[in-house]
């Protein structure tokens, strides 16, 4: 058929509405997204018969419909969806906070849904502090006098400072003064807070006195920072808490202690022991302890503030908390994940990000032998194997911790370990791995239970799924056409 006719075949718009695909579609997203697909649809489909040679076919009008709803549903999905986290990390910095428990998700369902007393005293009708009860449950929890929220954990640090040491001198170790993989730089948090960085040792070690030699008229607050983007080796060390505290104390200046990334408990009966806490820091003798919401807490993105109640009160009085503030529904997550914590059983047993890190090893190679079978079934997998392998805890508060763990190593039946990876990525639902010696690792240390089916469901979606996106009239293509555009009998 020439392409004339071809062009005079092609349905109209108000055909293709009428179609039984379409029509449907209509109630899942508007009459106009339709409208807009079917117009530019049939735009391209003009352009590539007009770029064809050879001869052309038009289908039938239902399975263009059927293609044109694809294309829009294609179009339709959100940037940012949910993903099965096969990676290994049990906090992914690219992917957010941890997932939520599911106190906290029924917290702010209910309330997303009604008003709420976020700073109303139900009691005597009149205004009160936002986040009390929060923040008294932070300090019950740590020991620390007072607790303040804020709205991230950089804000925190910019807060702490612009209210302690605008003006003047705060003294870091050089070590300390790294950047993570977000870009956030302590220096350019001195900075914008308008105190004065005063740099102190060397990059490698550093020491009390070398604190003290700097420490002036000028100093308003000794910032030590826990670093975890990076790890100096060979000649190193750093000046103990307690030393600083004790300098501090000397000074009369605060210690401030950022903590970045910090638990509510101690995770030594999760086999990290050692990382630091926020009730350890308190007890050290710490005037502010720094640390985010998110992370080793497990809650929505957040910073908190604790220590000294007089530091707490003037911090909060600074007119940049009114920037730092938190929305109604992060301070709801927050507080329904903080209650968890009364009981450290109770936190352990639904925080999920806890639950990832104490599933015992043994847990993790049942699963894997169970979904070993499944997935080498997949017309995409040449071979799956059930191995021993070891995560890492996360990008940002645990790159340095080695957790024991198992994980499906698949070897991809066509094309590369990286095109598999990309293909998960994109499939529904959406799968991230990793890649290590031409396989795709899926890492069941990340991955929760209730996910494991769609694991399988995922990897078997790939060899149903058709790969083409192209806007398609079958054609019989010549010689020459086969070559330049792949062997596809459409456009």
């Amino acid at each position: 058929m020439d392409k004339p006719s071809v062009l005079r075949r092609l349905p109209s718009a108000a055909d293709l509405l009428e179609s039984p695909p379409l029509k449907r579609l209509v109630n899942r997203v508007s009459r106009n997204v339709v409208v807009d697909g079917v117009r530019s649809f049939l735009d391209d489909l003009r352009t590539d018969v007009q770029r064809r040679t050879g001869e052309l076919n038009v289908p039938p009008v239902r399975e263009i419909a059927e293609r044109i709803a694809d294309r829009i549903l294609r179009g339709q999905q959100p940037e940012v969806r949910s993903v099965v986290n096969a990676t290994g990390l049990v906090v992914h910095s690219a992917l957010g906070c941890p997932p939520l428990p599911e106190e906290a998700i029924e917290e702010l369902i209910e309330s997303a849904r009604e008003y709420a007393s976020v700073a109303l005293d139900l009691a005597s009708g009149e205004r009160r502090g936002r986040f009390r009860e929060i923040e008294q449950r932070l300090c019950k929890l740590t020991g620390a006098e007072s607790a303040l929220v804020v709205n991230s954990h950089p804000g925190a640090v910019w807060l702490v400072l612009a209210a302690l040491a605008a003006g003047r001198d705060v003294l870091v170790s050089r070590s300390q003064l790294g950047e993570n993989e977000t870009g956030y730089r302590v220096s350019d948090a001195v900075t914008v807070s308008g105190a004065v960085l005063r740099e102190v040792g060397s990059a490698n070690l550093t020491r009390g006195e070398d604190y003290d030699t700097a420490a002036g008229e000028a100093t308003a607050a000794i910032l030590r920072v826990r670093t975890t983007s990076f790890f100096p080796i060979g000649l190193t060390g750093e000046a103990s808490l307690e030393e600083l505290v004790r300098l501090g104390r000397k000074r009369q200046v605060p210690v401030v202690d950022d903590l970045g990334s910090s638990s509510l408990i101690d995770l030594a009966r999760l086999g990290l022991a050692g990382e630091p806490n926020v009730a350890e820091s308190i007890r050290t003798g710490a005037d502010l302890v720094l640390c985010s919401g998110e992370g080793l807490v497990g809650g929505p993105q957040c910073g908190l503030i604790f220590g000294r109640r007089a530091l707490v009160e003037r911090i909060a009085a600074h007119p940049l908390i009114h920037a730092q503030g938190v929305s109604k529904l992060t301070a709801l997550a927050l507080a329904a994940t903080v209650r968890l914590y009364g009981d450290e059983q109770l936190a352990v047993r639904t925080v999920p990000l806890l639950q990832l890190l104490e599933t015992p090893v043994e847990n993790l190679k049942h699963r894997a032998e169970r979904l070993q079978p499944q997935l080498a079934a997949a017309e995409v997998v040449a071979q799956a194997e059930a191995l021993a392998t070891e995560a890492n805890g996360g990008s940002t508060p645990l790159p340095h911790r080695r957790l024991p763990s198992y994980c499906l190593a698949l070897t991809p039946a066509r094309g590369s370990a990286e095109e598999l990876s990309r293909q998960l990525r994109l499939g529904h639902p959406s799968v991230l791995g990793r890649v290590e010696d031409k396989r795709l690792l899926l890492d069941l240390r990340s991955v929760f239970p209730r996910q494991d089916q769609d694991l399988v469901d995922a990897v078997a979606a790939l060899g149903s799924s058709t790969t083409s996106t192209s806007t398609v009239i079958p054609v019989r293509a010549t010689e020459e056409e086969a070559t330049d555009h792949g062997s596809s009998a459409s456009i």
